[in-house]
């Protein structure tokens, strides 16, 4: 008979893949809706690039999904059903911000997932301050680097590109929105990813009693991780591409390229520190900061603010789902 808490454990990695998957579709447009909005890249193209770049960059580091798989949520109180609660809560606001085309975090509903869920099973006192503040950290100041970003790296493109014909201007840019496309979809993959490579290392620190020095991440859940990511990406997320790359503000290849690099460097850094940041606040910010250099008038401000809204909503919605899965796995299983 199979044991209660391999069962558990083989369960979690299972939905931690699902959801790397739903990922991987949901947060598609982080990487290639730019890219499509100024036709550089057909969307069967920039869909199979992104995927493969999900892959490449998932491979690149752990520290992120230390930050997740430690630092939200201490070993010492991880137990399978609140994995469990934290990986279902946060697919289920995935699939309904997909559902609506809403570009929402995955990210930060995983974490504010595994709050709610860590709460129920342990109380407030059980929660990492030091992982929260780093989440925080970059759920703050990431969009604000990407306006900012973006705003200054198109002002800097535009004075030095000012006597061009805009048609020389567009032809290189939609060479060089290739290259910096491909950036994006490279560091979402080292940031994203890592996420379910936390979640899934947690399980396994839970079951075979890893604590200290004994936590880090095998290569094969890496691998499986980012594999399941790149699949997800290469099958798409149509509706959220549409928001972000046709319903934010009208680009053009060297926007979208301005966009695509100040946010592949936001986040590039935001990984190396280990910082858990929302690829969508990244990059939809600098889409807002590129329009800003038009006018401000040039931005549809209500499709932003929509997108502020879910951003919002995902933090209190995803630590009660969290929370409310938690106690409804726990009554109905008697397990903690």
């Amino acid at each position: 008979m199979l044991d209660q808490n391999l069962f558990m454990l083989v369960l979690i990695i299972v939905i931690g893949l699902i959801f790397d998957f739903i990922n991987g579709f949901h947060d598609t447009a982080n990487a290639i809706a730019t890219s499509v909005a100024t036709r550089v890249l057909k969307p069967g193209t920039a869909v199979l690039m992104a995927g493969i770049l999900n892959v490449v960059g998932a491979l690149t580091g752990t520290a992120v999904a230390t930050t997740i798989g430690k630092g939200i949520v201490p070993p010492s109180v991880t137990t399978q059903l609140l994995v469990i609660a934290a990986l279902l809560a946060a697919i289920i606001w995935d699939l309904i911000t997909w559902r609506f085309g809403i570009p929402s975090s995955s990210s930060h509903a995983l974490i504010f997932s595994i709050v709610g869920a860590g709460v129920a099973s342990a109380g407030w006192q059980a929660i990492e301050v030091g992982g929260l503040t780093k989440t925080f950290q970059g759920l703050i100041f990431s969009p604000i680097l990407g306006f900012l970003g973006a705003f200054l790296l198109m002002i800097l493109l535009l004075w030095i590109f000012a006597k061009m014909r805009p048609m020389l201007v567009s032809r290189i840019f939609g060479r060089l929105q290739i290259l910096s496309a491909a950036w994006v979809a490279f560091s979402h993959g080292g940031n994203d990813a890592q996420k379910t490579m936390g979640v899934i290392t947690m399980a396994l620190a839970s079951y075979y009693g890893w604590t200290g020095s004994n936590w880090s991440v095998p290569l094969w859940v890496i691998l499986a991780a980012a594999t399941s990511m790149g699949l997800g990406t290469c099958i798409g997320g149509w509706r959220v591409v549409k928001t972000m790359g046709l319903k934010v503000v009208e680009l053009r290849p060297i926007n979208g390229f301005a966009a695509e690099t100040a946010s592949a460097a936001i986040i590039e850094v935001a990984s190396r520190l280990g910082i858990p940041v929302s690829t969508t606040h990244v990059i939809s910010s600098a889409i807002l900061g590129i329009g800003a250099t038009k006018r401000l008038s040039a931005v549809r401000w209500g499709v932003a603010g929509n997108i502020v809204v879910a951003w919002i909503l995902t933090i209190p919605v995803c630590v009660f789902l969290g929370w409310i899965i938690y106690l409804l796995l726990h009554l109905v299983t008697g397990i903690r």
